[in-house]
């Protein structure tokens, strides 16, 4: 489910005068099944989203639907700790921890559209969560992604950025790019496909990336910025365009950059790459063979290896 949906839902029921609670996880630490920004909506008959499942989430929707029924408006912040021996135990036992806040929502069914369309046009902004409310500003100047303070049970708050944190060049548009971007395209990344054939199929078919350019590789650096949130795949067409497009990109700082190949092709690249007194920095940050080794066969299969790596490093501390 996309969180835009989420907020629709929230505003469709303010628009009906429906009583809907808003809960978001604002903390979360070790191994809780609701991580920070998880989110969720309740009604008296109807549940949108999650903040983790279980005996936890159950708990949680039981108290959003006892405000509704109480009629009662303030936000409840609530630690839970999944051990059994807390005083604040949820009745898991993963032994992480999660703070949540439960608040029936207040704003007009305008602020919240708002923020849905925003979310689903992925517009740079941030969400903020207060005791006093729900509230957006289209500006996004906080370093962190996510920020919560508690200075006391009554005085907290939570600032979320919205638009997307990440961002993946995939050079080339063939089969395993289009299996790879259809696979990429639900997660928070923003996709550019790059090829240097006008007509290519596979390019034209893939409707699962938000730009694709044709583009000549020997300049290929001109078009993918450097950035910690900057994610490079190379899958051209052969050896040569390959070979292009790596020296074009090599030097540069990105969060990963990753080469399809065969081991006997990438060690023949690596092997030139020293030849030609590239800097062993730059050449060990490489991801080549790409991919998780699972014995990939198919582009699907290929795609799934590539997607898993790339998670494993966006999720990497």
């Amino acid at each position: 489910m996309k969180e835009s949906a989420l907020w629709y839902f929230i505003q469709d029921q303010l628009l009906q005068q429906r009583p809907v609670v808003f809960l978001c996880v604002l903390e979360s630490v070790g191994s809780s099944p609701g991580r920070q920004g998880f989110k969720m909506a309740v009604t008296e008959n109807e549940l949108h989203g999650s903040i983790g499942g279980g005996i936890m989430e159950h708990k949680f929707v039981e108290l959003a639907r006892d405000l509704i029924r109480k009629n009662k408006e303030e936000a409840i912040v609530k630690k839970q700790v999944h051990l059994k021996n807390s005083s604040y135990q949820s009745g898991m036992i993963c032994s992480g921890e999660q703070t949540v806040v439960v608040y029936r929502v207040q704003e007009k069914p305008e602020d919240i559209l708002v923020i849905a369309s925003a979310i689903e046009k992925n517009i740079s902004g941030t969400l903020s969560l207060s005791q006093t409310g729900i509230s957006f500003s289209t500006s996004s100047n906080a370093d962190e992604h996510i920020a919560f303070e508690k200075k006391s049970e009554t005085e907290w708050s939570y600032k979320e950025k919205t638009g997307f944190r990440n961002f993946l060049y995939i050079i080339g548009g063939g089969h395993v790019s289009l299996a790879f971007s259809k696979l990429m395209y639900g997660m928070d990344f923003y996709i550019q496909v790059f090829d240097d054939r006008p007509e290519l199929n596979t390019l034209m078919k893939n409707e699962c990336v938000h730009e694709k350019h044709i583009a000549d590789y020997h300049r290929i650096a001109e078009f993918i910025p450097e950035g910690k949130n900057s994610y490079v795949v190379i899958m051209t067409f052969g050896y040569r365009s390959d070979t292009v497009v790596l020296h074009e990109l090599i030097r540069k700082n990105f969060r990963y950059l990753g080469l399809l190949g065969s081991k006997a092709k990438v060690s023949k690249m690596i092997e030139e790459l020293h030849q030609q007194n590239f800097e062993e920095e730059y050449i060990k940050k490489l991801h080549s063979p790409i991919g998780i080794q699972i014995k990939s066969q198919t582009p699907e299969e290929i795609a799934i290896s590539i997607a898993a790596e790339i998670i494993m490093e966006k999720n990497s501390i």
